[in-house]
């Protein structure tokens, strides 16, 4: 009797047959359904785990602030900003199975994500505020470049090819990707063109913001697995319902807009025309004053701006500004540069005047902080060119000396000798 029975599936129950196939192993069978049924248990399981990692991970908003804090100077609004749309994400994230009534107010409300939008001069800190907080989040980031990107069939790299990177940055985990962050840069770049009645192909503008509309609100998104795409490759399934999505851009100009529209021009004469207030308002004072139709004014789509609900701005960078990002931050500059000096068992010191005037010559030439690097460099040039050479050398200062109106950095070597005991020469260094 035990010889005449039909194989059959070992949790299920399930007969063999045409339509139920079983994979048979040393003491038992299987078929697909309890296959695929296992599959989405262990799945579950390894969720529930990183859930528990990224919950341990997970920390306050000032907390959030507070590592912030120690790689970008100022800009406090947009770190709160950020600080309370991740914390909010993963919280929302980590809650959203949870069904204890203290936790669940309401079984029909549905919590959805706050994307960022940031705007703000280049060399302010955007993509360092974005590099900084994927240190502590603990999930995979992905940072693109929006002037990369085209329609789909254009030159250029599509849309999918933001979340190939999320991917990868997640060693091919697609749920572990599922939660991550991207951040797009240069978003102001597709803005659109070409308005009016001209026939413009506009390829990496409103194109490019439609093709991102679903992907940003949530929507699943298939990717060859190999990262290639190819006719018959094996594909796999994103659902980016859970990625959060922040922007950054500069958005030149779009500061005369807000101006235009909290002092629009009011034609008149005479007694009865309207007077017109000349105050001046400051660049922060207008971003402060920032609002979704003034994006739409540059060039945005209504559709692209509603879902980035949450906008935040950073202010233009100020000589103490940039002093302080010279010398405060865990990798400021100045601390770079010397570190690779010790390298070299050589002591590197900037003074207050030279310090100061590295910031002044940076903002002179509207570079932001991005620009202190270039003009560090071209001061330690010829010292770093003859460091290794020279034997002896063990302090390199960082000074100004005056040459008329203008003045230049100059760099003071110390070099100790066993004989005259230490001298000092200098070397002038001027700026092009």
């Amino acid at each position: 009797m035990a010889d005449t029975e039909k194989p059959h599936c070992s949790f299920c129950g399930a007969e063999k047959s045409a339509e139920v196939p079983l994979i048979a192993g040393n003491e038992g069978r299987i078929c697909e359904a309890c296959v695929q049924l296992a599959h989405q248990v262990v799945s579950s399981w390894g969720q529930r785990r990183k859930n528990k990692e990224i919950e341990r991970e997970l920390r306050t908003p000032s907390a959030i602030k507070a590592h912030l804090d120690a790689y970008v100077v100022g800009q406090d609004a947009a770190k709160e900003t950020l600080a309370v749309a991740v914390y909010n994400h993963y919280l929302r994230l980590l809650n959203q199975d949870n069904s204890e009534a203290f936790c669940q107010l309401d079984a029909n409300v549905e919590l959805e994500k706050s994307n960022v939008l940031l705007a703000g001069p280049s060399g302010t800190g955007k993509t360092l505020l974005v590099k900084s907080l994927a240190r502590i989040i603990g999930v995979p980031v992905a940072i693109a470049d929006a002037t990369a990107l085209a329609q789909a069939g254009d030159v250029g790299d599509d849309v999918d090819t933001i979340l190939a990177r999320l991917l990868e940055a997640a060693d091919g985990d697609v749920q572990q990707a599922q939660w991550g962050i991207v951040y797009i840069d240069e978003i102001d770049k597709i803005a659109r063109r070409g308005g009016g009645g001209m026939a413009v192909r506009d390829i990496s503008g409103e194109g490019v913001q439609q093709a991102l509309l679903k992907m940003v609100e949530g929507s699943d998104i298939r990717l060859p697995k190999s990262g290639r795409k190819r006719e018959g490759g094996e594909e796999v399934a994103i659902n980016t319902s859970n990625i959060l999505f922040i922007v950054g851009g500069a958005f030149p100009g779009l500061e005369e807009l807000i101006g235009k529209r909290l002092r629009p021009e009011r034609p008149g004469i005479g007694f009865h025309a309207a007077e017109i207030d000349r105050t001046e308002l400051t660049t922060a004072q207008l971003m402060e004053a920032l609002q979704p139709d003034d994006l739409q004014q540059f060039g945005l789509i209504p559709e692209f701006i509603g879902r980035f609900p949450v906008i935040t701005f950073l202010r233009d960078l100020d000589v103490q500004a940039l002093l302080r990002i010279l010398t405060e931050p865990r990798n400021a500059l100045t601390k770079q540069y010397q570190q690779l000096f010790a390298y070299q068992k050589v002591e590197l010191e900037f003074t207050e005047d030279a310090l100061k005037h590295i910031a002044e010559e940076a903002l002179q030439r509207g570079t932001g902080a991005r620009g202190l690097r270039g003009i560090v460099e071209s001061a330690l040039r010829h010292t770093m060119f003859a460091l290794p050479d020279k034997q002896g050398l063990r302090r390199c200062t960082v000074d100004v000396i005056a040459k008329g109106e203008k003045e230049d950095l100059i760099i003071n070597e110390i070099i100790e000798s066993a004989r005259d005991g230490d001298h000092a020469a200098g070397a002038e260094v001027e700026f092009a």
